[in-house]
């Protein structure tokens, strides 16, 4: 072995080791653990079982079968601990449901059966060619299938302007490293087959680097907090708030601030901050932002009528809008027609 091979074997290897003792660590020894963690723990066991895997097959001569065929079958289990994962995450599961064990109990039984059946020491081609590809293909499927799961999450990657909770970065992390281990896996099955190892080590140490934060690991590693302490404001009380909400927002037209906040609005009304969000999600189900514009919207939509002598940047600023663009993005996505189009 050269010295560029020794170097690839070490970096590689390490990642392998890391990553059994990250998939340790949150299986068995960290205390209060969640379900979306037991299964963060069993998606890094099994790449960390297939990269193993692949530095064994790399960089040993005297290769044993059965090794490779446990590597390719944990590569098997990748995208539906990935999948759950996210969906544990997102939704925060608190206990497995039946019809998530029987799913991962079928895809075990199977690929168990399988193994038995047709053996990497009796079947080697079969395992190098069609189960191979087979593999990759549910492991692709559960891919996109996390992705679905992520839509909204990805869509920010797309938008300007975007903020991310610390989760959300998390399960970007996560799903990124996953998609790149999957392409550097189907790159080098036809050219370098150690790709895929280097770029699990690559990630999993970016993984590591975003939890020595204390920070993060308190909020990925514990349940989030409710996002209110109570269900929706009674029908009564909301009613009469919203009533409040509109006089003030008529009469006082908060909306024209392009720097009002939720504070500024909820003193205006009466209640706290709070409060304010909590009606304004639950019992109308808007953020905050999306009230604010809406208004602004209206109210263009009045000067757009009326106002000849303005020219349509004004009357966005007269409406409240911050800016050029924001006034007719914003426009376009509450009316479908920008401004210049709704002017008559």
């Amino acid at each position: 072995m050269d010295s560029n091979s020794s170097i690839l074997f070490f970096f590689s290897a390490l990642g392998v080791f890391n990553g059994f003792l990250l998939s340790i660590y949150l299986l068995f020894v960290r205390k209060k653990n969640r379900l979306p963690n037991y299964f963060l723990g069993l998606l890094v066991l099994m790449l960390s079982i297939r990269i193993g895997k692949s530095v064994y097959m790399v960089f040993n001569e005297d290769r044993v079968l059965l090794y490779l065929q446990i590597g390719l079958s944990a590569c098997f289990l990748i995208g539906v601990m990935l999948y759950y994962y996210v969906r544990s995450q997102l939704e925060n599961t608190k206990k497995v449901p039946s019809s998530w064990k029987i799913h991962i109990g079928v895809l075990l039984l199977f690929i168990v059966v399988v193994g038995i059946i047709y053996p990497y020491e009796t079947y080697p081609e079969l395992w190098r060619s069609y189960s191979a590809k087979f593999i990759y293909f549910v492991w692709g499927v559960y891919l996109a299938l996390s992705a679905y799961m992520l839509r909204e999450i990805l869509g920010k990657v797309f938008k300007r302007k975007q903020s991310y909770t610390t989760q959300e970065l998390w399960l970007l992390l996560i799903f990124t490293s996953n998609v790149l281990i999957f392409i550097a896996y189907n790159i080098g099955r036809f050219r370098w087959y150690i790709t895929g190892a280097i770029t699990f080590s690559l990630a999993l140490y970016g993984v590591i680097f975003f939890l020595l934060l204390k920070k993060n690991r308190s909020i990925l590693f514990q349940d989030p907090p409710e996002k209110y302490n109570a269900k929706k404001i009674q029908s009564t009380e909301a009613d009469q708030i919203v009533a409040r909400l509109t006089t003030v927002m008529t009469e006082k037209e908060l909306f024209r601030n392009p720097n009002v906040k939720l504070k500024d609005v909820a003193a205006a009304v009466g209640i706290s901050p709070h409060k304010l969000s909590q009606l304004l999600n639950d019992n109308l189900g808007k953020s905050f932002n999306n009230y604010i514009n809406d208004h602004r919207v209206e109210k263009a939509k009045v000067l757009l009528q009326e106002e000849n002598r303005y020219t349509l940047e004004a009357i966005g600023f007269e409406a409240g809008f911050s800016s050029k663009s924001s006034f007719y993005s914003i426009f376009k996505k509450v009316t479908g027609m920008t401004p210049s189009e709704f002017k008559p």
